[in-house]
């Protein structure tokens, strides 16, 4: 059996995160798979997903991080006239983030519930906000 599922997230800055695991799980359940996996993807490439700890220390040494290894004054070639868009690129910096955080996150579904670590939370990265974002969630199994 495979359900999918899509849901927005409204993101409110030029870097945020929005932790989206309480859905994912709602949406398990609501499957009625018992045992399988479930998967999440943002259909954007300027955001991403890390999955970890919810503590604001972490997420906010995670944006010094982030900022240490893509500057956003940084000289990029996206960042030069593109014919294909018509217009200068201003987002090199949220392309480049999210190449470090993928797209996308599995867990596994045993017993109809989603397998995470005691201190696992899924958390969508935002790197060029604030904007809608779109997340689908296929859960997949039997």
């Amino acid at each position: 059996m495979v359900k999918h599922y899509q849901f927005s997230v409204l993101t409110d800055d030029e870097y945020s995160y929005h932790y989206i695991g309480d859905r994912v799980k709602e949406y398990v359940k609501e499957s009625g798979v018992t045992s399988g996996i479930v998967t999440t993807v943002v259909a954007h490439t300027n955001c991403g997903f890390v999955v970890t700890e919810p503590l604001e220390c972490i997420m906010d040494d995670f944006k010094v991080l982030l900022h240490k290894l893509v500057d956003n004054d940084a000289e990029y070639s996206h960042a030069h006239f593109l014919p294909t868009y018509g217009r200068t690129s201003a987002n090199a910096y949220g392309h480049l983030r999210s190449f470090l955080t993928g797209n996308s996150c599995i867990f596994p579904i045993q017993n109809g519930n989603m397998v995470m670590g005691a201190a696992q939370e899924i958390t969508l990265m935002e790197f060029d906000g604030p904007q809608e974002r779109t997340v689908f969630v296929d859960v997949i199994g039997e």
